[in-house]
């Protein structure tokens, strides 16, 4: 009797667990977040069966089988004014905060790719380099190099980040070197004095090293921030050809000598001039060094990506940074950040994709004078409360979902539902969604001969896993 009571038990359990598996195989779970915040990366639970319902509704389609791009993170811009807040929240709220931006928990949003300033930003409290000199002061040899100001709050907080993911990755941008190196002197426009190129390249080197000694590598190195844009508090211009000359004659050599594996990317702006990076990569010395191109679109069509792509097909894809502004609206951001900077780069064969800052406090600060004084954070903190805005959600529905590794994969859009597919590292496939028209829309889901169906109101997006 005890033997076939055990035996019965047993039963139960294996068919307890088939039938667990045969729920998950024929279940996806889509997360949504709608314009008008009422969903906000809401749980659905998305039944698959073997056929459609209905043959008149569109469908989208995920073929696994053809591969583009290797995905390397999304994220933010860790910006000097960030880290201040950051780093002034109460422990406990702080400890939390990190845990939700960086961990893994299931409330978590995994931002897995964090872009920082070399030196100041226009959101940082004040303008200021790694090697500020008394006027008509020089120091080519780096003597005076000190990373101090960023030890009071941004290297402390990066060194908590790492705690929590130890993986993730970081792009350093300069936004001007020092002024004693520039045409006039300043820490807005100017260009660089051909005299210290070889300096300036020291300046970025010992920055490497400097981060490194604190335990954070830099995974790559962009050569300017907005090199056509001279208006902002900090910046500096820098033509194509000038690019190409500080690359190949000085940057690109030394980090060869020293054996840096720091990435050398270009252009870093806009993308109404692929001209720019296509003139830097097609200068054959240069071009040895180079990984390849970022872009802004504050100006331009997201397609100009691909083609620079196109013509340096060897040469990788980055999207870093795009703002939404205080005088902005959660759906009508959410709509156009999810179709450009995360759909559009990626379909674009951008490796990651960024919002521009992390937090600011409620008054749009801290920012430099003459820096930006609209832009909203993904975060906006006030002592140690946090308020989560779009930005926040535009990059949660790919960095929770979509981890380093993954690889996007085919996935058609229909004349409203615009759609980006990965085949993931653990082998789950996930796809992006958004409803680009102005009503609500329902449609069908192709994978793996299954079929979902969902709806989603205008302008909201969805996450689906497929497990």
């Amino acid at each position: 009797m005890y033997q076939s009571r055990a035996i019965l038990q047993l039963c139960i359990v294996i068919s307890s667990f088939f039938n667990l598996c045969y729920a998950q195989k024929n279940t996806a779970t889509a997360y949504i977040t709608s314009g008008d915040q009422v969903q906000l990366l809401q749980k659905q639970i998305l039944p698959l069966s073997q056929t459609q319902s209905s043959t008149t509704i569109h469908s989208i389609l995920i073929d696994t089988r053809e591969k583009f791009q290797t995905i390397d993170g999304f994220g933010f811009t860790l910006t000097g004014g960030s880290a201040l807040l950051i780093q002034q929240m109460e422990p406990t709220a702080r400890r939390a905060l990190l845990q939700e931006l960086f961990g893994q928990s299931t409330n978590a949003i995994s931002v897995s790719y964090l872009r920082l300033s070399v030196g100041a930003s226009d959101l940082s409290e004040s303008v200021f380099s790694y090697n500020d000199l008394a006027e008509g002061t020089i120091d080519t040899l780096m003597q005076h190099f000190s990373l101090s100001r960023d030890t009071i709050h941004l290297v402390p907080l990066i060194k908590q980040i790492l705690a929590i993911n130890p993986s993730i990755k970081f792009m350093a941008t300069p936004w001007s070197p020092p002024t004693w190196m520039k045409t006039n002197k300043n820490s807005m426009g100017g260009n660089l004095l051909p005299q210290y190129y070889r300096a300036y390249a020291r300046y970025l080197v010992k920055y490497i090293h400097a981060m490194e000694a604190n335990g954070i590598s830099i995974d790559a190195l962009t050569i300017q921030n907005e090199p056509q844009h001279g208006g902002n508090n900090p910046s500096m211009l820098m033509t194509a050809d000038e690019q190409a000359l500080f690359i190949k004659e000085h940057l690109g050599p030394m980090f060869f000598q020293q054996k840096i594996k720091t990435k050398i990317i270009i252009w870093d702006h806009n993308c109404d001039h692929p001209e720019f990076p296509i003139r830097v990569l097609n200068d054959a010395t240069a071009n040895q060094y180079i990984d390849g191109t970022a872009f802004h679109l504050y100006a331009g069509d997201i397609t100009a990506l691909s083609a620079v792509k196109k013509v340096h097909p060897n040469k990788n894809i980055y999207f870093t940074e795009q703002w939404t502004g205080s005088k902005g609206s959660f759906d009508g951001d959410l709509k156009w950040h999810i179709k450009n900077v995360l759909l559009g780069s990626l379909q674009n064969h951008s490796k990651i994709a960024l919002e521009w800052n992390l937090a600011n406090d409620i008054t749009y600060g801290p920012h430099t004078p003459g820096g930006c004084t609209e832009c909203k954070g993904a975060l906006t903190i006030n002592g140690s409360t946090v308020t989560r805005n779009v930005a926040y959600y535009i990059i949660a529905h790919a960095a929770k979902f979509v981890p380093p590794g993954s690889i996007r994969i085919q996935s058609n859009s229909t004349e409203n539902i615009e759609s980006v597919a990965f085949l993931t590292p653990e082998g789950s496939t996930i796809l992006i969604l958004l409803n680009n028209g102005t009503a609500k829309d329902s449609f069908y889901i192709g994978y793996n001969k299954q079929w979902a169906n969902l709806t989603l109101k205008a302008g909201a997006v969805a996450t689906i896993v497929f497990k």
